[in-house]
Parts: structure tokens; C-alpha cells; sequence
């Protein structure tokens, strides 16, 4: 299945940033990928999805061919961009499907404007993992090793390497893993070239714990009143939704249906795309089909009056 994507650098408010689209009608799906990579992370479910959907893909502000922004990169600092996308190019309240930071900014998107949201998939969003728990993961050693090579001028092929000897350190045995231990050459070439296009403030905002300033998850959830799929990874294969933080969303939300991936790491859309798209076509389906039954009866009522 095949789908033709352009690009456009659209201004946001204070940013222009660069939108990927795809697919010609139905309701606006907007993709949000996580900290440091770009919209082309979506690409292995992009063309399925635009089959039905009118999707939107976003690079974040610092990342890939969006501009910089002059301000910290908070998770929070993201979210008047996608309220602004929304606002120019969806004509109906839209689906935000976001990935890790692209999770935790969707969500707050939901909460601050309901009016412009229609449902949210959260891909294993970090929450906590990335905030006041950082310390005590590998994450800190990774994002203090990437600091080094972002922005880099580096040829790919140059940077590669440098990528692959990225430390991720755990705090508590001491233990090293090298990045390059854990991806394949082609996943290491498509990081090199994110990281080569990153702002390297977006990791001096994470890697000072500045990352969650403002985010305040209990006050973003229960503001929260569309419905949500929430896609975890398994934490002991790299997922970074904690059970305790999973529970959490399952406590707070109106309306969550949770589907777990076990065995699978932290970018899951990658590890098992197929399943993915099945996944998210179903749950994306019961909402067209709940909106076409409630016409069908309004039709019906309609109808009973006028007799």
C-alpha cells in the first residue's frame, strides 16, 4: 500500500516547523514522534493509516527540518505548536497519535483543548521514566552521550560510529552497554541523521531535569475527556511506561483502553508495525463507527418527528 507525502514549513506561532502530509480526506490524524528523532519514524504506518485518515506528521520544534526555538525545550514549550497545526489545518476535531514526548504532549493537548480533539493514542509515554526517575535509568548517560554529537556537521557516515559507541550507563551495577549493541546499522544510520538535525538544547533541557516543568500529569488527565488507546511496551525490553504510571492513566482517564506489548522496546510502531496498525485501525474504526451510529439515529429521530 502506497501514499503519497509531501512536506510543508508552516509557521506555528513562533516556529516555523515542517509538517509532513498524507492522504486527501477523512478526519485530520496528526503524528507526533518522540525526543530527538522526526516525523519519518512513522513512515512503516503512515500509508495503512492514510488510507482513512487525513494525516499530519509533524518534525517538533528542534528537530529534523522545524526550526529552533529560543525558549527551553520543555515538554510543555511543545504543545502550543500542535495546538496551533491544529487550529490551521484540521477542519474537525482531530486524532493526535503520539509517540513517547509525542505522547505526554498529545495528552496535553486533549486537556487544554477538548474542543479540537477527537481521541489520542499514547504510545508508551515516559511520564516519570524522563523526569524525576532519569537518575536512576540508563536514559541519563544516553542523553548527556547524544549532547556530544548533536547538531553535528559531521557526514553520516562519519557520525555513524560516534552513535554507535553511545553509553548507556546503569547507575546502580555500573553496567555499559553500547548504543550500537542494541540497533542495526540502518537504525543507527537514521539516528545519526536525526541527531545531526537536533538542536542540541533539546537535550540540555532533559539532561538538567527542566524536561517536566509545568507538566502537571493528575491535572492534564483529569481534564482529559475523549477517549484514549494507550499502547504500552514491555519495561523489561526498554518500554518506558512503568506499570505504577500505567495505573495511573488507567485511574485518572474517563476512557482508556489499554494494549500491552510484550517483549517489545520503547519505539513499538517500529518493533511490530503490523501489529500497530491493527491495533490502531481498530480502535480508530469503533470511533467512526460510534459517530456514524449516533447520525443514523438522529436521522431516525429526525424522521419519527417529521411523520
Amino acid at each position: 500500500m502506497s501514499a503519497e507525502i509531501s512536506e510543508e514549513l508552516v509557521r506555528l506561532g513562533t516556529v516555523t516547523c515542517n509538517v509532513a502530509k498524507a492522504g486527501t480526506h477523512g478526519t485530520p490524524l496528526v503524528m507526533l514522534h518522540g525526543v530527538t528523532r522526526r516525523w519519518q519514524t512513522f513512515l512503516p504506518i503512515i500509508p495503512p493509516l492514510a488510507a482513512r485518515w487525513n494525516v499530519l506528521a509533524l518534525d517538533f520544534r528542534g528537530h529534523g527540518q522545524s526550526e529552533s526555538a529560543a525558549c527551553d525545550y520543555r515538554v510543555i514549550d511543545y504543545v502550543a505548536d500542535v495546538v496551533q497545526l491544529l487550529r490551521r489545518f484540521a477542519s474537525e476535531p482531530a486524532v493526535i497519535y503520539g509517540h513517547s514526548l509525542g505522547a505526554m504532549v498529545a495528552a496535553a493537548v486533549a486537556a487544554e483543548q477538548p474542543e479540537l480533539v477527537k481521541a489520542v493514542v499514547l504510545e508508551d509515554p515516559p511520564f516519570e521514566t524522563m523526569g524525576n526517575r532519569i537518575s536512576q535509568t540508563r536514559l541519563l548517560s544516553y542523553f548527556q552521550g547524544m549532547q556530544q554529537v548533536a547538531g553535528s556537521s559531521l557526514s553520516i557516515d562519519q557520525l555513524v560510529p560516534q552513535v554507535a559507541d553511545l553509553q548507556l550507563k546503569d547507575p546502580f551495577s555500573d553496567h555499559v552497554q553500547k548504543l550500537g549493541e542494541t540497533r542495526d546499522p540502518a537504525a543507527l544510520r537514521f539516528a545519526a541523521m536525526c541527531l545531526a538535525q537536533l538542536d542540541p538544547e533539546v537535550l540540555e533541557t532533559i539532561v538538567t531535569s527542566r524536561w517536566l516543568e509545568d507538566y502537571q500529569l493528575d491535572d492534564i488527565l483529569s481534564r482529559i475527556s475523549c477517549p484514549v488507546l494507550l499502547l504500552q511496551a514491555d519495561p523489561g525490553s526498554g518500554g518506558m511506561l512503568v506499570e505504577e504510571d500505567a495505573q495511573r492513566l488507567q485511574d485518572k482517564l474517563t476512557s482508556c483502553t489499554t494494549v500491552r506489548f510484550p517483549g517489545t522496546g520503547h519505539l513499538i510502531h517500529g518493533s511490530k508495525p503490523q501489529e500497530v496498525i491493527s491495533t490502531v485501525h481498530n480502535f480508530l474504526e469503533s470511533l467512526e463507527d460510534q459517530r456514524t451510529a449516533n447520525s443514523q439515529r438522529a436521522c431516525k429521530e429526525t424522521a419519527h418527528e417529521n411523520r
